[in-house]
Formats: C-alpha cells, structure tokens, sequence
C-alpha cells in the first residue's frame, strides 16, 4: 500500500500482520482477532481470495472492525463483539449491519461505498466470495481514499481552508434536507439520555476525571436541559430530528474526487443518529472549536444556516457543543488504556482532559470564546459565507 492511500474509515496505516496473528490498531494498540472469525480473518488476508495474486494484502483493525487493503479496495469486516448500542455478535446481525452502513453512507459518499459482498463456505469446506454455499460473514466494500485528503490530517498540517468548510457545510444540509425526520428520537428524553450515558461513562474513569467535576458537569447539563426542554420538544415535534449522520468529526470526512465527503455514519444505533440537526452540526463545530479553528467553525455554521432554516435551535446550541464534547473526552479516556507506549497514553489522558474541561466550560460559564464567537457570528448572519464561494 501507498503511505499516501487510506482505507475508510480506518486513520491511519499500520504494518500488516500475518494471517491469523494480531491486529495493530491505530496509535500503536494490538487487538486479537475473534476466534470465531479467524478462519474469514486468514481468508480475506489473502491475495487469491481477491483475484489478485502476488499482490500484499494489508490489515487495519479498529475495536469493531477489520479493514483489508488489496489494490484499489478496501474490505471491512464487522468484528463479532457486542456493547450496549451495538450487536455484531451473529452473523446475521453482521449481514444487517453492512446493509445498514452501505445504504446510509451511500447518502453522501455513493461512490466510496460500493457493495456488500459475503463469505461463503463451499461444499468441499473452503471459503469464498459470493458463492452458493452458507455465508458465514460479510464485508463492506469501499473505494480507498488518500491519508492526505483526510480532513483531520488536512487540520493538522494546516491545510483546511473556508471554501473546503463552506463545502462540508453544504453536504452536511443536503443530508439532513433529505434524511428520515424521527419525531420518536430526540427531544428532551434523547438528551437526557446522552447526558445520563456521558455521566455513567466519565465516572468510570476516575483515575482520569475528578468525581466532583463529571457530578458538576452532570447537574449543570441537566439543569441546562431543563430550561431549554420546551424549544427541544418542539423542534422534535415539528421535525428538526432526523436520522443524521451521528458522528460528523473532521475524521469522517474527507475529499473525495475535488469534493468535501461524510462517510463512516453511524449505522448501528438508532438512538445515537437519530438526534436534532444542530446536535448532529455541532460535533463538527466543537471538533473545529476545540482544535483551535473557530473561524472554521463559524464558516460551517453560518453557511449551513443560510441554506437550512435552524436558527431558531441556537439557543440550544451551546449544550449540544457540551454534550459532543463529554463525548469524545470517554473515548479519549477509553482509549488511554489501550495504548503500546506511554507517551501515547499520555496523549489520549490529554485530549481527555481538554475534551472535558470544554464540555463543563459550557455549562458552567463563562462559555469558552469560541462557543460565544458562534452564537454571534450566526445572529448577524454571514453574507459571504451565505452567497458561498465565488
């Protein structure tokens, strides 16, 4: 594989392992694989299996996946595991899933993602694609995109401009224009609930977060919620709640083809996508926010408001940031643990803190200068970012 190639959605490229053996994850971890898809595992590690004999096949592995690296493809396994908001534990349940995620990426990457295709074992035993034997697994198979044209890449060599924001703000009200409106999501019990599971989630990492503060962060957020109660139900009942993206990070996006591109929705929780469009927006804007980039974040939400009528949702904005931010400061702490070296470790413990520290900010007041930046820049309305790119 080119250092310059990437598969979607996996960040970053690894050494390959040999077939059967452990899988290297992104930033260093070392994950096994499942036994009972080690026999697909061996199988898709092959060159032969793809038609493409001689060439290397190369494996990336996340916490619930398995990507494959041959050629001009990559080939993404569902990992048989099981947590709260997600079951990949059957094989059915897998198939369901790689439909799932085929047809919702397929709203704004349609030519990244290109087919679901399954593993069937053949009447003398051996393993193969699409045959007429038992599918005992199914992949995902996508186009590879350049590491480079990765939009969290592109931040941190300082490389995203407006018009690339102003574009990602367009795709991102194209998709909500067109997606399922999901009055049974959302609202008051939907942020609740997000709340509630960022508290479970942040206590368990004690050794990380201070107890008192993740308890501040939880009372405020729902006081915060409290008042804004009336203007989230109604917005759930008039149909600003729609199946979205659910994780709109610069690291799911990317160019694609000269285009800003989503990719990697989530496919596998109803509850998790299906939230109010600001909510999905502002996982981008703190993600812009928190990466030092707030005139970015202020290009994409004054460009996505002249083209989708939300406005009136701002004053919930705020806590949206917050909630998004308690969010990733987990999966930071989550992934902590799993790191190979300590400078790693120490890394993720970082980002943790400062993930955290934004989302009690919010709550707390005064609210970080980039958050106040946004409300304000989005009240006078942007005319330049509304006429949008010369």
């Amino acid at each position: 594989m080119s250092k310059n190639t990437h598969p979607l959605p996996v960040r970053l490229p690894v050494a390959s392992a040999p077939p059967g053996g452990s899988l290297a994850a992104p930033g260093g971890q070392v994950i096994a694989p499942i036994e009972q898809q080690r026999e697909v595992v061996t199988f898709l590690s092959r060159a032969e299996s793809h038609g493409r004999s001689g060439d290397t096949v190369e494996r990336i592995a996340t916490h619930c996946s398995i990507v494959f690296l041959v050629g001009d493809r990559a080939l993404k396994l569902k990992r048989a595991i099981a947590f709260a908001d997600l079951d990949y534990s059957s094989a059915e349940r897998r198939q369901a899933a790689c439909r799932a995620e085929l047809a919702l990426n397929r709203r704004t990457a349609p030519r990244l993602y290109l087919a679901v295709r399954s593993v069937n074992r053949a009447a003398d035993g051996t393993l193969t694609f699409d045959g007429p034997g038992p599918a005992i697994d199914w992949v995902v198979v996508m186009r590879r995109c350049r590491q480079a044209d990765l939009f969290d890449h592109l931040a941190e060599i300082g490389q995203l401009t407006s018009a690339m924001l102003r574009g990602v703000a367009e795709e991102i009200a194209r998709l909500h224009a067109l997606a399922e409106i999901r009055p049974a999501h959302g609202g008051r019990a939907g942020l609740l609930t997000a709340i509630e599971d960022n508290h479970q989630l942040l206590l368990s990492y004690d050794r990380i977060f201070a107890q008192a503060e993740v308890e501040a962060l939880y009372q405020l957020s729902c006081t915060s919620l409290q008042a804004l109660a009336p203007l989230l139900e109604e917005r759930r009942r008039s149909g600003h709640v729609r199946r979205g993206h659910g994780d709109l990070r610069l690291a799911n996006i990317c160019l694609f083809e000269g285009r800003p591109t989503l990719f990697d929705c989530i496919e596998f929780s109803e509850e998790i996508a299906c939230a109010d469009v600001l909510h999905d927006v502002a996982f981008l804007l703190m993600d812009l926010g928190q990466r030092g980039l707030p005139e970015l974040a202020a290009e994409v939400l004054a460009r996505y408001l002249a083209l989708a009528d939300e406005r009136a949702g701002l004053p919930a904005l705020p806590l949206f940031i917050s909630i998004r931010a308690a969010t990733r400061a987990y999966a930071h702490a989550e992934a902590t643990a799993r790191q190979s070296t300590a400078e790693a470790a120490a890394r993720r413990k970082s980002e943790a803190h400062a993930h955290f520290a934004l989302a009690l900010a919010i709550v707390r007041g005064p609210a970080p200068p980039f958050v106040n930046r946004l409300i304000a820049a989005s009240r006078r309305g942007n005319a330049r970012a509304a006429r949008g790119p010369a």
